[in-house]
C-alpha cells in the first residue's frame, strides 16, 4: 500500500503481525471496560485477553501505549478519545499506562511513547508514534477501518449501559496545567502547525533548557515534519537503490522511526555512518543522535546503538 503524502501512516500499514501468542499464561476473564465505559477502555494483564483480543475480533481495537510523565502523550490522548467516542463504537480505545504495565509494554516492544497500535482479529497492525494532529490520525483510522473490513472486522461494539460512561478529558482541560508553551505547542499540532509547535516548543527550551517533556516534545514534532513532506515509498525505493546516499538513508531512517521500526532505523543510519567519511559521515550521526531522543534513554537499544556507533566511527 502506498503512503500518502501527509499522513503519518507505515509503509507497512495493512500487513498483520499475529498476536496469538502475545499473552501466554491464562488470564480471568473480565467485561472490556475495565474502568471505563463508553469506547475508552483501560487495559491491564488481567483483562487484555477480554478487552483486546476477543474485541479486536468484532472492531479494530487501537492500543494508546502512554505515560504520565510524557508530554507528547498529552498531546495525543484527548485526541484519541475524542475520536473513539465519535467512532460510535466502528473501534474502541484502549489505553495501556507504561509505567503501570511494563509487562505489556515488553510484550508490544514499546521502546518509545506516545505509540499507537491498532489489534484486528488478533493481529497487531502498527500505526505511528508521535503526537499528530487530529486531522491526520483521522486519516490513519479511516484507513484501519477499511483495512479491517476487507478482514471481516466490521462490527459495533455495544456500550454496557450498566457501566456509567468516562468522558474524556478535554484538551483544553488538559493545556490549562501546562506551561503556557507547551500549551501553545500542543495548540498548534491539533490544528496542524507544526512550524508553530517547534517554534513553541523551542521557546520553552529557551526558558528551561532541562525541559525533558519539551525535548521529546521537539523531536517528535520535527520527526512529524520531515515525513509529512515526503512520500514513503519513493524514500524507501530511493534508500535501497542508493545505499551511499546520506540523505535517502536518513529521509528512510525517518520512515522506518516514525512507523515504529526503531532497531531498523537506527541500523541504517550505522550502516550509513559507517561506509561515508566527512560530512556525510557527520550529518549521518548527528541525524541518529536527534533520533535518540525519541526513544527512552534506558532503553537497552540505545545502549546497544552507541556501541555500534562508537565501532562505526573508529
Amino acid at each position: 500500500m502506498k503512503n500518502r503524502p501527509n499522513s503519518p501512516m507505515p509503509s507497512s500499514f495493512g500487513s498483520a503481525i499475529d498476536l496469538s501468542g502475545l499473552v501466554k499464561r491464562p488470564v480471568a476473564p473480565s467485561a472490556p471496560s475495565a474502568n471505563a465505559n463508553s469506547y475508552v477502555i483501560e487495559v491491564t494483564e488481567i483483562n487484555f485477553s477480554a478487552a483486546v483480543m476477543e474485541q479486536s475480533k468484532t472492531v479494530p481495537v487501537v492500543l494508546d501505549f502512554w505515560a504520565e510523565w510524557c508530554g507528547p502523550c498529552k498531546q495525543l490522548s484527548p485526541i484519541l478519545e475524542r475520536l473513539a467516542l465519535a467512532g460510535e463504537g466502528t473501534w474502541i480505545l484502549g489505553k495501556i499506562d507504561t509505567e503501570a504495565q511494563p509487562e505489556l509494554a515488553r510484550a508490544f516492544q514499546i521502546q518509545s511513547i506516545p505509540t499507537v497500535i491498532a489489534v484486528v482479529d488478533g493481529k497487531l497492525l502498527p500505526l505511528f508514534q508521535g503526537a499528530y494532529p487530529e486531522e491526520q490520525i483521522s486519516q490513519v483510522l479511516a484507513e484501519l477501518l477499511r483495512v479491517a473490513g476487507e478482514q471481516g472486522v466490521s462490527g459495533r461494539f455495544e456500550i454496557n449501559p450498566s457501566v456509567p460512561p468516562v468522558t474524556p478529558v478535554p484538551v483544553s482541560d488538559v493545556e490549562a496545567d501546562l506551561d503556557a508553551d507547551e500549551a501553545r505547542a500542543i495548540k498548534a499540532i491539533d490544528a496542524g502547525d507544526l512550524d508553530g509547535a517547534a517554534d513553541a516548543y523551542r521557546a520553552l527550551l529557551v526558558r528551561k533548557p532541562g525541559d525533558q517533556y519539551a525535548r521529546i516534545g521537539l523531536a517528535h514534532v520535527e520527526l512529524m515534519r520531515r515525513v509529512t513532506e515526503l512520500d514513503a515509498t519513493v524514500v524507501m525505493a530511493l534508500a535501497a537503490s542508493e545505499p551511499e546516499n546520506v540523505d535517502s538513508q536518513i529521509n528512510a531512517a525517518d520512515f522506518e522511526m516514525s512507523s515504529g521500526h526503531i532497531e531498523e532505523s537506527f541500523a541504517r543510519l550505522i550502516n550509513s555512518i559507517r561506509i561515508s567519511a566527512g560530512a556525510d559521515r557527520q550529518r549521518g550521526r548527528e541525524h541518529l543522535l536527534a533520533l535518540f531522543e525519541l526513544v527512552d534513554p534506558s532503553d537497552p537499544v540505545i545502549a546497544k546503538t552507541r556501541t555500534s556507533l562508537a565501532n562505526a566511527l573508529f
